[in-house]
């Protein structure tokens, strides 16, 4: 008596279910479908879309056992590549289709229009206009408050000068904006 190989044990069970023995298919499930189940929880990285997946993989199986070419490969390598395929697609299915590249022209853009652009570029040279009449150090307060995001207790500190004084400074600097913006 010729004592067999787990690896050919497997391969006469793959070779049986090709024959539709439902016998040597449970036989095959038990002895291998923890391993396989532990390849595609790997992959998928969930444990109930795993415990789905496996029940297709050994559906295919069943209806691909006669597919298996004994000594090609080892019968357990060839388990193991129809679930790991098989995980592979349904992680290929979770990803969006990609749209066609026509519905990207559809998509409005969010910068602004041209006219809106060189409208914006001209209240940017007049404000930069009007900055420039005003002392140095208040323009540069205002940028700071107004554009930088500084408080005005930041402001004080660096220009050395009172809470109140930049307060002024700034309410000041605005007012003279506002005149030469108007005029």
């Amino acid at each position: 008596m010729t004592t067999q190989t787990p690896s050919q044990d497997i391969a006469d069970l793959i070779s049986r279910c090709a024959m539709r023995d439902r016998a040597a298919f449970r036989t095959l499930y038990d002895r291998t479908s923890a391993k396989l189940f532990g390849v595609v929880l790997r992959i998928l990285r969930d444990r109930s879309e795993a415990e789905e997946a496996i029940q297709e993989v050994y559906v295919k199986v069943w209806q691909r056992a006669d597919r298996y070419v004994a000594g090609a490969t080892s019968p357990i390598s060839w388990l193991v590549a129809v679930a790991r395929n098989h995980a592979l697609d349904i992680l290929r299915a979770r990803r969006p289709v990609s749209d066609d590249i026509d519905v990207a022209l559809e998509i409005p853009d969010a910068g602004p229009s041209p006219e809106r652009a060189a409208e914006d570029s001209d209240e940017r040279g007049r404000i930069e206009k009007c900055l420039g009449l005003l002392d140095v150090e208040r323009a540069d307060a205002v940028r700071g408050a107004y554009l930088d995001g500084f408080s005005y207790e930041e402001l004080a500190e660096r220009y050395a000068v009172p809470l109140n004084t930049m307060r002024t400074w700034l309410r000041r600097s605005l007012i003279k904006l506002r005149e030469c913006l108007t005029a």
